[in-house]
């Protein structure tokens, strides 16, 4: 669903769901409850004293009656007030265990999400529904969700007070009743659409902050600064005007609802003054009306408001659970059974993938690689080689055929002892944040210092990391901002390596590297491939050649399949590509 596709205001499904996330601290949400009652229950009393004191005890010169109601009085206050704390303490650590359940949920599901999704969604709106939208869920949990029960209690027990003290008054009190519907139902389909587009505005932000700094390179290499700039100017704008927007359109909610309350308490002091001249009420009366119509107004108010939170909520709720609902694709089906033996044969049997309705990637495409078998997958850009890797891995499923892994269908395995068992070497290797031990021991975070430094030799790596400051604990920044792409690609080998899979994949992995370095690679990618099955995307003669089987692909379908040898005497595709290199580095040498 587009950000800007968007639904009704109030939605229970959605509020039913918070609230699981608020029972899951069910004896926090009593206490809590309960303090607020205590707190409430005592703001109540106080009017009912104050009424006693000035129409019996003061009358009637009560001294020794007047300080013990005095001090019950004072009680009371305190009481609300301790309370009152406790309530603020409980709620605010219930809401925010809360808010970090649904933060954790939501990005437990957004690391299953299949390829697919990332394909269709940047990563700086995945970044604001996780912590943005997430965040805006916050005075909500804490206090509003928690509030409602006790507000709308204390809003029964004001109006059932009100009437046993003057029906009157309570009648002309609840004639106010209608404009704060009518402010209401004005204001709040205004209300959860500014709040939705600055959702939208802040998402855009984010997303091109991102892109910006990850693509920095580029930028800066074509002086692309300027326009950079004001492209921003005009995002950062569009935020900024939606935030003004929304706090304009919200601000109007509690002003208009203060100013009809200061309307009520006016007309009822106005009354109140014409029933005293009267005589047909007292003073302590009118002043504990008054202190009651107080008690009344505020859960009124208090409901207002989180009416108003809940519309601004709704939006940060859609895109919340809209992502928590996205369906996770590539899962385990069921009665799926752990892959323990990735040793066997691999087969590709009538394969067909799209990654989209407008055009096939692949188109029937049928294999079978013997066990330990060194396949190296050339063809055009665009031609499927990359495709058949991430089938393999299950990054996507096929839209028909099958894959076999050692004779088991991988549809009916789980995904988890399916990846267990194969090793991946991106072209584009990624370092995270961490020291580079940590980046080695990626994929085998127990694997024995002595093991790590093993495999590090026999990549390559190993001299030039004990040349940095730190050696194996040397912090690296995001994406390993300051190594070599060649450096990146010997980390990410390593990597691999120390992950000791049964399948490996090799995509590029000799692209970034100087000739000194490749033959270290080459000599290692020996050694690693024995007993291994192997499929090798690589463009290099050195590469090619040595592999037990090339495929060809060309427009999504298997072109040619054979030896070095066998193809290039079949004088096909791969003869082409063959000579055509080769009289290129014939020519640069």
């Amino acid at each position: 669903m587009d950000d800007e596709k968007r639904t009704a205001p109030i939605n229970r499904h959605y509020i039913k769901r918070l609230l699981k996330y608020l029972m899951k601290y069910r004896k926090n949400v009593i206490l809590t409850i309960l303090c607020m009652f205590i707190s409430s229950g005592c703001a109540m009393l106080s009017p009912f004293l104050l009424q006693q004191i000035i129409d019996t005890y003061i009358p009637a010169k009560d001294i020794k009656g007047l300080l013990f109601i005095s001090s019950i009085l004072l009680l009371s206050v305190l009481m609300a007030f301790v309370f009152n704390r406790i309530k603020i303490k409980l709620a605010g650590r219930t809401g925010q265990m809360a808010i970090r359940d649904i933060r954790e949920d939501l990005f437990n599901h957004v690391e299953e999400l299949s390829f697919k999704y990332y394909d269709n969604t940047s990563a700086g709106r995945i970044i604001v529904r996780i912590v943005n939208d997430v965040n805006q869920l916050s005075n909500l949990f804490t206090n509003s969700l928690i509030n409602v029960i006790t507000e709308f209690t204390m809003l029964i027990l004001a109006v059932v007070i009100m009437f046993s003290l003057n029906y009157k008054l309570s009648m002309l009190t609840f004639a106010i009743i209608p404009a704060f519907m009518v402010v209401i139902f004005l204001i709040r389909n205004k209300v959860i659409a500014s709040w939705r587009e600055v959702s939208i505005k802040v998402a855009s932000l984010n997303a091109y902050i991102h892109e910006s700094i990850s693509g920095m390179q580029v930028v800066q290499a074509y002086v692309r600064q300027r326009t950079n700039r004001a492209i921003f100017k005009n995002v950062i704008k569009d935020a900024f005007d939606s935030w003004i927007k929304a706090i304009k359109i919200n601000g109007v909610f509690g002003p208009a609802v203060y100013v009809i309350s200061i309307i009520g308490t006016l007309s009822i002091y106005w009354f109140g003054s014409k029933m005293l001249q009267m005589e047909t009420i007292t003073i302590g009366v009118l002043v504990a009306f008054t202190s009651y119509l107080g008690r009344f107004m505020q859960p009124v108010m208090v409901l207002s408001n989180v009416y108003n939170e809940l519309l601004v909520a709704m939006s940060s709720c859609e895109r919340i659970f809209e992502m928590m609902d996205y369906e996770v694709d590539i899962k385990d089906g069921e009665g799926a059974t752990d892959l323990k033996d990735a040793k066997g044969d691999v087969e590709f049997k009538n394969v067909t993938f799209a990654y989209n309705k407008e055009k096939t990637v692949l188109k029937n495409v049928s294999f079978t690689i013997p066990k330990g078998s060194t396949v190296a997958i050339v063809g055009p850009t665009g031609s499927g080689k990359t495709t058949i890797i991430n089938l393999l891995a299950r990054f996507y499923d096929p839209v028909n055929g099958n894959i076999y892994v050692n004779g088991e269908d991988i549809l009916k395995v789980t995904v988890r002892s399916l990846r267990d068992n194969i090793g991946i070497m991106l072209q584009d290797p990624f370092i995270f944040s961490g020291t580079v031990l940590e980046n080695l021991r990626y994929g085998n975070p127990e694997a024995p210092i002595e093991k790590v430094h093993e495999a590090a030799g026999m990549i390559g790596v190993h001299d030039f990391i004990m040349e940095m400051e730190n050696q194996y604990d040397t912090i690296l920044n995001e994406r390993g901002s300051r190594l070599s792409i060649g450096q990146k690609q010997l980390i990410a080998f390593t990597r691999v390596i120390l992950s000791d899979p049964q399948l490996l994949i090799l995509d590029e992995a000799t692209s970034s590297v100087d000739t000194h370095t490749e033959k270290m690679l080459q000599d290692a990618i020996l050694t690693v491939l024995k007993d291994r099955t192997s499929f090798v995307i690589a463009h290099r003669l050195s590469t090619i050649r040595n592999a037990d089987i090339i495929m060809v692909i060309e427009n999504g379908e298997l072109a040619e399949m054979g030896s070095h040898d066998e193809l290039i005497e079949k004088k096909g595709i791969y003869h082409g590509l063959y000579q055509a290199q080769y009289m290129f580095l014939k020519e640069t040498a």
